[in-house]
């Protein structure tokens, strides 16, 4: 029996949302396989922090700048000793404080193409976000969150010409990042950040996808195919480089300021992945049975050929019916 035109036509249009869907979440997909390693700064490059003489004779290509974000002058108490932990450890450095203020006084002289869009974040972390890829682009330098304390010294990453940190369970990190001014990562990183202003209603989702981790893994991950030399690349800071290790770069303090109710549930999805996925392809089995069985109802009332199926039960050949293009028909009874 030859499908109808209908069915063919139901079935095309659900292959091509289908294949919509996909497209548009793709690199997201890709994420979540990454593990960075083709780009993995291994702990050999890196020379313990007793060996001075070793690290001076690395090239330094990152100016020696460490930049970190504050709404004004008063940073909080929580936040002062791993403030100052890399300020004694780095004397030599320039370090700059962007407030709210001098950030939009930033953006409004560099870059005024982007004020608008700056000043119309709904949360203020999205615009701590963005400013760092700017400054970054801009100055260069190494930009750390505020409830990173360092460890030892930052010198051993200035000879990368830009680096990330990979993050827990996939994609990278916007807490700890370093670059040479204009590297091209950056540049992409602030001209694809109009593109993904959205407001998801959501807040948490909202500044993860718009300007955080999530943002910038994604572009990163589109970044990387593009990569034609060593210039342009970007390095990966692994976990133990970057945390928990007597030899690892900072020390986690307390943080996550931004954090509303909504991140509670977002947490609990992550942590019940599986279980949030089977459930997914559940309820997309469940919409698609519902619209075919929709689909097929509305089909056979148009058709001036319909003969009602049998009141009550499903209309299956095993309990003596069929379909056909003319409608539901009885099967012969030798055929039941």
């Amino acid at each position: 029996m030859r499908p109808s035109r209908g069915l063919i036509l139901f079935l095309l249009a659900n292959l091509i949302v289908i294949g919509v869907l996909v497209h548009s979440v793709f690199t997201l997909i890709t994420l979540l396989f990454e593990d960075c390693s083709a780009d993995a700064i291994p702990a050999i490059e890196i020379p313990p922090p007793e060996n001075a003489a070793e690290i001076a004779k690395r090239p330094q290509y990152i100016p020696r700048i460490i930049h970190q974000t504050w709404a004004n002058e008063s940073i909080p108490e929580k936040w002062q000793e791993a403030q100052k932990s890399c300020l004694n450890l780095h004397g030599d450095y320039e370090y700059k404080l962007w407030t709210n203020e001098k950030s939009r006084q930033f953006i409004k002289d560099e870059y005024p193409w982007f004020l608008d869009t700056y000043d119309a974040y709904p949360y203020p972390i999205m615009r701590a976000d963005a400013i760092r890829y700017f400054i970054l682009s801009h100055y260069g330098g190494i930009y750390i969150d505020l409830d990173d304390g360092c460890h030892r010294r930052l010198d051993p990453l200035l000879s990368y010409h830009a680096w990330l940190r990979k993050t827990v369970p996939t994609g990278i990190s916007n807490d700890a990042m370093g670059a040479v001014p204009g590297h091209p990562f950056f540049k992409q990183v602030i001209s694809q950040l109009k593109s993904y202003q959205r407001n998801w209603q959501v807040p948490y989702i909202t500044v993860m996808y718009n300007t955080g981790p999530l943002f910038l893994s994604v572009v990163w991950k589109e970044y990387i195919s593009t990569v034609v030399d060593e210039e342009s690349r970007v390095r990966i800071l692994m976990p133990d480089e970057y945390n928990t290790k007597p030899w690892s770069f900072f020390g986690v303090y307390k943080g996550s300021s931004w954090h509303r109710n909504d991140a509670k549930a977002i947490f609990w999805m992550g942590q019940h992945w599986l279980l949030i996925t089977c459930a997914g392809f559940a309820l997309a089995a469940t919409l698609y049975v519902c619209g075919f069985y929709t689909y097929k109802r509305m089909h056979l009332r148009s058709n001036a050929s319909y003969t009602a199926p049998p009141a009550g039960g499903f209309v299956w050949p095993w309990n003596g019916w069929t379909w056909s293009r003319g409608g539901y028909r009885r099967l012969p009874r030798h055929a039941v």
